[in-house]
C-alpha cells in the first residue's frame, strides 16, 4: 500500500481519480483544508499517537524541536519528523518556525491546549482507576523550595507517605519561581514556595499555606548587633550575602532604594551564608523558620523592619484542573496539620 491508499478517500472512486502526480504534501493541503472533515477523531485515533502529541508540548514548552528531542529522549531528525507528520494530518501549520526556534501557531495554540487538558485527564483517569485498588496509589511529585523543605515539607511527606504507602513521592528541590512553572507545565502535581516578592502566577491555583518572616543576620560584634531591629536600608551599606534563593527579593528592595544590588558573595545555603557572617565578612538575610536556637550564640539575629519581609507562603496546584485524589489528601493533610 502506498502514501495515497492511506489517505482517507471517500470512496474507491475518489481514489482512481486522484491525479497521478500528486504529491504528498498537495494531498494532504486539498483533504485537510476549509471544513477539515477528514480531521476526524477515527484519523487521529489511527494516525496520531500520544508520544508524538507529548513532543509537540516539549517543541513549544522548549521553543526548539531539538531542545525538544533531547527532553524526550530521540533523535533531533526523528522529532523533526513526527512533527511534521502531524501537520501533514492536521492540514495546517501547528509551529512557527524562525531564526531563534519555534513557536505554536494560532491552529498550534489549540491544539496544545487540548493536548495539556487531554493528559490531565489521563492522570486523573489513572488515579482515580488506581484509587478503587486496595489503598490510594500513585505518584505524586512534590516541588519545593529548600527553606521550606526542611522546617515543614519533610514531615509532612513524611507523614503522608507513612499513611500512604502505596503512592510513590517525588521531591523536587527548585526555586520558587521555578516551582510554579513545574505546576504549571505538569512537571510536578504540587507545588509549595514563598513570595516575598512578584512571582508570574500563571498557569497555577494558589492556596494560602503559612507565613514566616525574613530577618538580619550580622555578626556578633557588628555595630548594629545590638538593635532589635533594622531596616534594609540600614544594611544595605553593609557587605550583604546573598544566599541564591534571597537574591531577587534583594534586588527587588534595592531598586526601591533607587540603589543597584551587587552581590560580592554568592552562595546557595543559608548555612554557608550564616558562616561567612560569622567570619565577619557580611551580612545576611534569611528566612526566620531556618534559625535554630544554636546559632543565636554565633550570631546576632535581628527582626528585618520592611513590609516585604513577611514570607507567605502557598500552595500551587495546576490552575483550571480538578485535583486528583492523592493531591487532594496532600493538600487536605497540609492545610488540616501546620505547625510552627
Amino acid at each position: 500500500m502506498d502514501w495515497l491508499d492511506a489517505l482517507p478517500w471517500r470512496d474507491e472512486r475518489e481514489r482512481t481519480r486522484a491525479p497521478c502526480d500528486m504529491k504528498p504534501g498537495n494531498v494532504m493541503h486539498k483533504y485537510m483544508r476549509g471544513d477539515m472533515s477528514t480531521f476526524n477523531r477515527l484519523h487521529l485515533i489511527r494516525q496520531v499517537d500520544l508520544f508524538t502529541l507529548k513532543l509537540f508540548v516539549s517543541a513549544v514548552e522548549e521553543q526548539q524541536i531539538g531542545l525538544a528531542a533531547i527532553r524526550e529522549n530521540i533523535a533531533a531528525s526523528t522529532a523533526t519528523k513526527r512533527i511534521q507528520d502531524l501537520e501533514d494530518i492536521a492540514g495546517v501549520k501547528l509551529l512557527e518556525r524562525g531564526p531563534k526556534g519555534v513557536s505554536p501557531s494560532p491552529a498550534g495554540e489549540v491544539l496544545l491546549r487540548y493536548i495539556r487538558k487531554m493528559f490531565d485527564d489521563l492522570d486523573d483517569m489513572r488515579s482515580e482507576i488506581a484509587s478503587f485498588t486496595e489503598g490510594m496509589q500513585g505518584e505524586l511529585t512534590v516541588a519545593s523550595a529548600r527553606s521550606i523543605i526542611v522546617p515543614f515539607i519533610a514531615r509532612e511527606v513524611g507523614e503522608f507517605g507513612r499513611e500512604y504507602p502505596r503512592v510513590e513521592l517525588v521531591i523536587q528541590e527548585l526555586e520558587n519561581a521555578e516551582i510554579v512553572h513545574a505546576v504549571a507545565r505538569g512537571e510536578a502535581d504540587v507545588g509549595v514556595f514563598a513570595a516575598a516578592h512578584e512571582i508570574d502566577l500563571g498557569g497555577v491555583d494558589i492556596t494560602p499555606y503559612r507565613e514566616d518572616r525574613l530577618i538580619a543576620v550580622v555578626p556578633k560584634e557588628h555595630h548594629l548587633s545590638g538593635r532589635a531591629s533594622v531596616t534594609f536600608k540600614d544594611l544595605l551599606p553593609e557587605n550583604v550575602i546573598a544566599v541564591t534563593a534571597m537574591v531577587g527579593v534583594i534586588r527587588a528592595a534595592a531598586r526601591r532604594l533607587g540603589e543597584e544590588f551587587k552581590p560580592r558573595y554568592g552562595v546557595r545555603s543559608a548555612g554557608v551564608a550564616v558562616s561567612l557572617v560569622e567570619a565577619g565578612l557580611g551580612v545576611t538575610i534569611q528566612p526566620e523558620c531556618l534559625v535554630s536556637h544554636e546559632l543565636f550564640s554565633r550570631v546576632a539575629v535581628l527582626e528585618l523592619a520592611e513590609p516585604w519581609a513577611v514570607r507567605r507562603i502557598h500552595i500551587a496546584t495546576a490552575r483550571g484542573r480538578e485535583p486528583n485524589p492523592i493531591v487532594r489528601a496532600l493538600v487536605k493533610q497540609l492545610l488540616d496539620r501546620p505547625r510552627d
